[in-house]
């Protein structure tokens, strides 16, 4: 049965593409190329640009597609204009539910009408997103607020794209040599915890709370109140906050904005969240950031979509903190020796080699503005030296990553000769000497103390339990016979999983063929029918030593 759901989605994902003339696209894939013939066959006929046509595919094809088309549209530095104007879209513009289902699910939830727990309920709601829409109301005693709604049916949907994505995960560690050091599998399920942790508004709520209390008083970050009352798993109710869309340039400027202390704002939040708070906003895009400016000369950020959030371990803090001084200081042999140390090169690594190696991609782009500099660009260099060194993916660090590319890219948008480094260096200085003062260390080592106490009481139930597993251990006695069994049951895998592939690429084969030249052919379903006898036909164990 979970294979006919993965199939019918795969079918579903080719059909949409298909229909939208992506059919390019689709045949670039590795994963297609056994039937890119295939797509040689269908009309050429194009209507849109390509920028259009992506854009609604992705927003038909759902939530987690147009994720990763927010995340792609802050990358203009990396797009033509035409297919940035359009992905920016799906960051507040995605097509909305219709309001008599949110405002049925509101009444269901509080039990009464949405009159009631309102005073004030727009239907046509504010904004509508990938996950949610936002309707404006306002409560009993007259508080402007935003109601956010769960779209109908997201977690049946968002768990289907999951097991798609968990199937790419798994053939791309299986054929693809890259597939064991980039995990693709465990950066899946990062991914699984962030979007599934977004369909839970009491989270979010949590979320903000937390932010909010981390930015007190700040002139640099405000976020709206939470209202509990008005909370639930499916919806939540926030203070209403106005302010400059980040991305509504023409409005800044003839508001007399200064830029280069908005984009120094925006680097500031971003790595005193990392650093000094370990809680960031990692959907930083411009449908979720807008700019308070009462006063033109000193911007205020207005952070709002708190679904996404983002946490480091102590280790991973220090070695990132350290790694970002040693690379403004062009000390790239301590950027070596730190990466060797975190484990995320081999041991076996030649510090001066991969010395060498980080100089090379990063020399260049120092004494340069933003505007000369591309992250992106860096970051592929970047990838492909950690490809000689065998550099695994550090999934904890993928949510970091995106929202310092993220970051990037409005920085680029709002003032281009920003000077990252000054802004960041400072920050960075600073936590490091808190983090190395031996006052700070000794508080530390204090407040872990009663942790460290507990599990020293446990460590000798543990060593009596593990001599007591050795001592009954039958001796290995069976070791050999259940070997030659796992033998053959790793053979008959291997056979079943190339039967699997192929018979994958007939059925897509077919399908496309179906979606393109319609169902009255008997040749596509032939193709179809032949692809689906492979991936059923039973395949025996092979007792062969």
């Amino acid at each position: 049965m979970r294979r006919w759901r993965l199939l019918r989605r795969l079918f579903a994902i080719q059909r949409t593409l298909v229909r939208h003339r992506l059919d390019d696209v689709v045949s670039a894939t590795h994963l297609f190329r056994p039937v890119a013939w295939v797509f040689r066959l269908l009309p050429r006929r194009r209507a849109d640009t390509i920028g259009v046509r992506l854009r609604l595919a992705l927003e038909e094809l759902g939530p987690v597609f147009v994720k990763f088309g927010q995340a792609v549209a802050t990358r203009r530095d990396l797009l033509p204009p035409d297919i940035a104007d359009e992905l920016e879209k799906l960051q507040d513009r995605v097509p909305p539910f219709d309001s008599a289902l949110a405002i049925a699910h509101i009444e269901t939830v509080f039990g009464q009408p949405v009159d009631t727990t309102y005073r004030r309920f727009e239907a046509t709601p504010l904004a509508a997103a990938s996950i949610a829409q936002v309707h404006a109301a306002q409560l009993a005693d007259g508080t402007e607020v935003v109601v956010k709604v769960l779209r109908p049916g997201m977690e049946k949907i968002i768990r289907g794209d999951l097991e798609v994505l968990y199937a790419l995960a798994d053939l791309a560690e299986r054929y693809w040599q890259e597939g064991h050091r980039l995990r693709p599998r465990e950066v899946v399920e990062e991914y699984e915890k962030t979007i599934l942790n977004e369909l839970d508004l009491l989270r979010e709520a949590a979320n903000a709370a937390q932010l909010k209390r981390n930015f007190a008083d700040s002139q640099l970050l405000y976020v709206p109140a939470v209202y509990w009352d008005y909370c639930r798993p499916s919806l939540m109710t926030m203070e209403r906050v106005h302010g400059v869309p980040i991305n509504d340039i023409a409005t800044l400027q003839s508001r007399g904005t200064n830029f280069k202390r908005l984009a120094e704002h925006g680097v500031q939040i971003f790595f005193t969240q990392v650093f000094e708070h370990n809680f960031f906003h990692a959907d930083m895009h411009s449908g979720n950031i807008f700019v308070d400016i009462e006063d033109p000369d000193w911007p205020r950020y207005v952070a709002v979509d708190f679904g996404i959030v983002g946490s480091l371990t102590s280790r991973d803090q220090r070695y990132l903190a350290e790694n970002f001084l040693a690379f403004f200081n062009r000390d790239y042999r301590r950027v070596a020796q730190l990466h060797i140390n975190s484990g995320w090169v081999p041991a076996h690594t030649r510090v001066d080699e991969l010395e060498a190696a980080v100089r090379a991609v990063c020399e260049p782009i120092f004494n340069k503005p933003l505007k000369e500099i591309s992250f992106g660009m860096v970051l592929l260099r970047l990838f492909e030296t950690a490809r000689r060194f065998e550099m695994e993916v550090q999934p904890q660090l993928v949510l970091l990553q995106k929202t310092l590319l993220t970051i990037e890219g409005l920085g680029r948008q709002l003032y281009p000769d920003l000077d990252l480094w000054q802004t960041a260096k400072p920050i960075l200085q600073t936590w490091i000497e808190q983090r190395a003062n031996p006052v700070n260390q000794i508080r530390e080592l204090a407040a872990r103390w009663p942790d460290a106490i507990q599990d020293l009481q446990l460590l000798p139930d543990l060593m009596h339990r593990f001599l007591t597993r050795l001592a009954d251990e039958d001796g290995g006695r069976n070791q050999h016979n259940e070997l030659d069994q796992l033998r053959a049951e790793v053979r008959r895998l291997r056979r079943q999983s190339q039967r699997s592939f192929g018979g994958a690429a007939l059925v897509v084969g077919g399908a496309v063929l179906l979606a393109g030249l319609g169902v009255g052919l008997w040749w596509p379903w032939l193709i179809t029918l032949a692809g689906v006898a492979l991936l059923f036909w039973p395949v025996g164990t092979d007792a062969a030593p």
